[in-house]
């Protein structure tokens, strides 16, 4: 079962961002409102974070297809979730708050993450009584400043230190970001002092999904922001460490179901440059690997 509406026009939306984005250190949060009548269809560009889809509509709210089935509301996605489209038709106003945490920073929120990887889950479902009231409060609120801190608040509320990943863990997250994505499983493990077993084990039971299929993840999304920025995908696939464009275009339909070409134009990351503005994707080219990270500090015994 597919939505089948055409994209929104990103143009009629009004995106908000937090005036202090540092409430919840690692959380990326955005707020979305269009008024007027909606029709829309949205195809979901797999990210590496937990993402959060608060839906404060008016109405039956957001509709999420996945998997081949539908439902409203909101939602979680884990890591890969697939192809996961958001959209409806709506005759009031559409507002929704969107959170981005990182894996180590949503085990330490939102608990085991394990079963989120590829799944898309009721928010309720992760956040137990607390998503109905979190929801009312965020609704009632006057301003995207005031929700942006009732949202910093409540995540706050449910960190637990003791839920976070092993540090070894998280130093090897933090070292396939760095390296974006080109990373072996046996230097990532020589890295943080442990075994390719015991990395592989840890990594995978801890933040939901295997290191090599992070490291996937991770380059994938290194690939998407520079065919998204106009360049070549013959180009973007050489400098991202496919062995070839068909290789590259084989990753972007497991991730998305989309071709390269298609995913270029996804209004998904078009509306990430306002969203989340980052610095621009380095061009395909010597520089186009990155740096390698420094070895991080001595890991526990």
């Amino acid at each position: 079962m597919r939505l089948t509406a055409s994209p929104p026009d990103w143009s009629a939306v009004e995106v908000a961002r937090p005036r202090r984005p540092d409430r919840l250190p690692g959380a990326a949060m955005a707020g979305f409102r269009q008024l007027g009548p909606v029709q829309g269809d949205i195809a979901m560009v797999a990210h590496p974070s937990i993402t959060l889809f608060v839906d404060l509509s008016e109405g039956s709210g957001i509709v999420r297809d996945s998997d081949g089935g539908r439902a409203h509301g909101s939602s979680v996605a884990g890591l890969a979730p697939g192809e996961l489209r958001l959209g409806g038709r709506y005759a009031g106003t559409v507002e929704c708050l969107q959170i981005r945490l990182p894996p180590p920073l949503a085990v330490a929120v939102l608990g085991a993450t394990a079963d989120l990887d590829g799944a898309v889950v009721p928010l309720e479902d992760v956040w137990g009584r607390d998503a109905e009231r979190t929801e009312d409060r965020l609704r009632a609120a006057a301003t995207w400043d005031e929700r942006f801190a009732i949202a910093a608040d409540a995540l706050g509320r449910r960190l637990d230190a003791r839920r976070s990943p092993d540090p070894e863990v998280v130093a090897a997250w933090e070292l396939i970001l760095a390296g974006r994505g080109r990373v072996g499983v046996d230097s990532l493990a020589d890295e943080v002092g442990w075994s390719r077993k015991r990395l592989w084990s840890r990594f995978r039971s801890q933040l939901g999904l295997a290191p090599k299929h992070a490291a996937r993840l991770v380059r994938f999304d290194h690939a998407a922001r520079l065919l998204a920025a106009g360049h070549p995908a013959a180009r973007v696939a050489a400098s991202t460490g496919y062995a070839d464009q068909p290789h590259l275009h084989r990753e972007v339909r497991a991730f998305t179901g989309m071709t390269p070409t298609a995913l270029a134009a996804a209004p998904w990351l078009a509306i990430d440059d306002v969203a989340w503005p980052a610095p621009p994707a380095a061009p395909p080219g010597r520089d186009g690997r990155g740096r390698r990270p420094a070895r991080p500090r001595q890991p526990r015994p």
